[in-house]
């Protein structure tokens, strides 16, 4: 049997773990094993939510739209286990947790720029840099300040991870629109957040007020939407229900589970899961 993944293989910035007991309770509603059902995880990120989705529901059909190029950084693995052990070699007697000097940086610097294979910008991030601090290309990556924050032990293999979903690579505006008069299909839906800083995505098209509208539109139920205090959406939600009634109806009689989430010590904000069947 496929091991049940609870979080994703890899790091990925805003891979929503924490809400896979409340995901798992709304996909209750697609009846028995989700036969005759579409699931379509439009944001696919990390693809964790396609994966729980299709161990939750698996006669449906899931498709995991993985826009961030996931896929393929999963085929990586070896390739990132041999640098991290490479880069644990060059930091193995500095101090956990600690800014690197002037001399270790240029060392670990040196290892990755020589190192033969893939370079995975989300591991080493996670390796080098504090979650708060982010670099959304490699050159920015060795331009900051690093600290020792390597992985202890090498990431695990994924086999399975992925199987049985129907991978793609489309714009939301593109992808949508083949489902949303289907009413049975699941429409899941966790875009960047408006307004915030998206440089820690692989895919760099901007993500602004115009294609938060765009979604908008295209939203209708069933859907599983989430967001967060850090973007607008619940703000926009009370204003569809104070001025905008008829695009409001889309959302009246909404379920929500909401989170508290941190970033760093000090740094929380509320994450939400908003859907309606």
């Amino acid at each position: 049997m496929t091991k049940h993944h609870t979080k994703a293989p890899l790091p990925f910035f805003g891979q929503k773990r924490n809400f896979i007991k409340a995901f798992k309770d709304a996909l209750d509603n697609i009846p028995a094993d989700g036969a005759g059902w579409t699931i379509v995880d439009a944001f696919g990120g990390s693809g964790l939510l396609s994966h729980v989705a299709k161990h939750t529901k698996p006669a449906a059909r899931v498709i995991y739209n993985d826009f961030d190029g996931y896929a393929e950084r999963l085929r990586h693995i070896p390739d990132t286990n041999r640098l991290r052990q490479t880069l644990a070699v060059v930091l193995a007697d500095y101090p956990r947790d600690r800014h690197l000097d002037k001399p270790t940086k240029a060392r670990v610097v040196a290892a990755i720029q020589d190192f033969n294979g893939y370079k995975d910008l989300h591991c080493l991030r996670s390796w080098l840099l504090f979650s708060s601090n982010q670099a959304g290309t490699m050159a920015e990556l060795l331009n900051k300040h690093m600290y020792n924050c390597i992985r202890r032990t090498d990431y695990p293999d994924a086999d399975g991870y992925l199987k049985g979903l129907e991978i793609v690579s489309q714009p939301f505006q593109t992808l949508l629109p083949q489902y949303v008069d289907e009413p049975k299909t699941l429409l899941v839906l966790d875009p960047p957040y408006v307004s915030t800083l998206q440089g820690m995505y692989a895919n760099k098209h901007y993500f602004g007020m115009v294609q938060f509208l765009q979604l908008m539109y295209m939203v209708r139920p069933p859907f599983v939407f989430f967001s967060s205090t850090r973007s607008e959406f619940m703000d926009y939600l009370g204003f569809l229900k104070q001025h905008r009634p008829q695009e409001w109806a889309v959302f009246d009689g909404i379920a929500s589970v909401s989170l508290i989430a941190g970033v760093a010590k000090g740094l929380g904000y509320e994450d939400n899961m908003v859907f309606k069947f």
